[in-house]
């Protein structure tokens, strides 16, 4: 049978989108697979450093870590109860500061601020982001250290504020951004003023998304100890005051690390678990709170 022009010119179109479709296939096939390697070479850092911080700290693990003081060296038992009440407290001193003033900062960037005045607040903010937190526990050291004469869980609340503070701008804005606008003509048609439609449906709205912006900030300020060196230093005892100096779990985690009792380290392994459950309690927090939808 004799080919016609047509055929030979269409055997010759579908045997070239053919080597095309093999080759695109191919190179799709190879990036497919680039792309799982480099995923999971980016995990396998986070399950070694959880895996060893488990198998390390379950070996140490027991109830009276929350109730019993730290023990002195070379002796079995004790606690860290006081460092887990000085981490909460100072982690609430510094969400009580940049809480609400991260969130109020956020809507006028986002509602009521100019472009120009906005741009300039938002380029501040990812400068504050970026400084060592170091920095932050020493302008702390300087601004209530210095003025109250003593080392204090509010002090250490202040140097947390100052980190926590430009996530929650940052994460606010960005979810304020996200609310659709026809809530905001909405909310004006039916007579409401500006501020009333910001504070009644846009920030409802935005809810989840800041939620998981403080939920962060919180983990992340949970597990700075440089800071709070220079600010709540540390304490053997439990904390009777705001003003006094005030154990917190990354500063124990430092201190007892480097010591050279074995009691002591075992405990700062055991330390550690207990940061790493409360960072993933957070994260679990967060991901439920972002599951939440207030206008649908």
């Amino acid at each position: 049978m004799a080919y016609t022009p047509d055929q030979s010119q269409s055997a010759f179109l579908r045997g070239s989108l053919k080597r095309s479709s093999s080759g695109r296939s191919l190179f799709n096939t190879i990036m497919t697979v680039i792309a799982f390697i480099c995923g999971i070479l980016a995990i396998i850092p986070l399950v070694a450093v959880l895996s060893y911080v488990i198998i390390q700290g379950l070996g140490s693990f027991r109830p009276g870590l929350f109730t019993e003081l730290p023990p002195p060296p070379l002796v079995q038992g004790g606690g860290f109860g006081n460092a887990i009440i000085g981490t909460l407290v100072m982690v609430a001193i510094g969400a009580l500061i940049s809480i609400p003033i991260g969130v109020f900062a956020a809507v006028y960037l986002t509602e009521f601020s100019s472009g120009k005045i906005a741009r300039w607040v938002r380029f501040a903010t990812n400068i504050l982001n970026g400084v060592p937190s170091i920095i932050a526990g020493v302008f702390a050291y300087g601004i209530v250290v210095v003025t109250t004469g003593t080392f204090s869980a509010v002090a250490g609340g202040v140097a947390l504020a100052v980190l926590m503070l430009p996530i929650i701008v940052r994460t606010t804005d960005e979810a304020l951004q996200l609310v659709s606008n026809d809530l905001r003509q909405a909310a004006v048609g039916l007579g409401s003023t500006k501020f009333q439609s910001v504070m009644l449906v846009v920030l409802p709205a935005a809810v989840p998304a800041i939620v998981t912006g403080v939920t962060l900030s919180i983990a992340r300020a949970a597990g700075e100890t440089a800071p709070l060196l220079f600010t709540a230093l540390f304490s053997q005892f439990w904390p009777t005051g705001l003003f006094q100096p005030t154990a917190s779990l990354a500063v124990l985690v430092y201190n007892f690390a480097i010591a050279p009792y074995k009691n002591w380290q075992s405990m700062a392994w055991a330390a550690s678990l207990i940061l790493v459950l409360m960072v993933l309690l957070t994260s679990i927090i967060a991901r439920l709170a972002t599951r939440r939808k207030i206008y649908s």
